[in-house]
């Protein structure tokens, strides 16, 4: 935890310097999420697969996204009780949240969603990939979560597309 805690120092120092980083950093941890969704969905409508094809990619994303999110991360902060960094400590807080700390519910979310593209589509998966990780280390310099936050959540995220991915791939969906 010592580690953890010294990485999340070194990220937050970057926040309250300046104005136009401190506006990206709000932007990325805040409202990328929202072009990442909107992006998934003008891929899942743009043709660049076939249609029953399209219609598994969707699935198998919402599927693993649901899960990951509000299955596994809830059932281990209804367990496991880790309060956010601005709570224990003096951090530069550019962004708020209210929940528990770990695994970060962002992670799990987006890494599930990039996961899912990347099994179909490595291209677009690694974009996906690319834009995971640079709003959950902005919500790492934005004061909201620790690296282990992160990582914790990318771990659920990933191993949950891959489950899902695995299974829909047995079940023949």
């Amino acid at each position: 935890m010592a580690l953890d805690l010294k990485l999340f120092n070194i990220f937050n120092s970057l926040a309250g310097k300046f104005y136009i980083f401190d506006s990206l950093i709000i932007f990325l941890a805040e409202y990328l999420q929202y072009f990442l969704i909107s992006i998934f969905l003008l891929l899942i409508l743009f043709p660049w697969q076939a249609k029953r094809g399209k219609l598994k990619i969707f699935w198998v994303t919402v599927v693993s996204i649901v899960v990951a999110r509000l299955g596994v991360t809830e059932l281990i902060r209804f367990f496991y009780h880790r309060p956010r960094p601005f709570v224990t400590h003096q951090v530069h807080q550019l962004i708020s949240e209210s929940d528990w700390s770990f695994p970060s519910g962002h992670s799990a979310f987006f890494f599930a969603m990039a996961t899912a593209i990347y099994l179909y589509n490595k291209k677009w998966g690694i974009g996906f990939f690319i834009a995971a990780i640079f709003m959950n280390i902005s919500r790492i310099i934005g004061g909201v979560h620790y690296p282990l936050d992160i990582l914790g959540g990318a771990a659920v995220g990933i191993l949950v597309a891959y489950s899902v991915f695995y299974l829909s791939k047995r079940m023949r969906f």
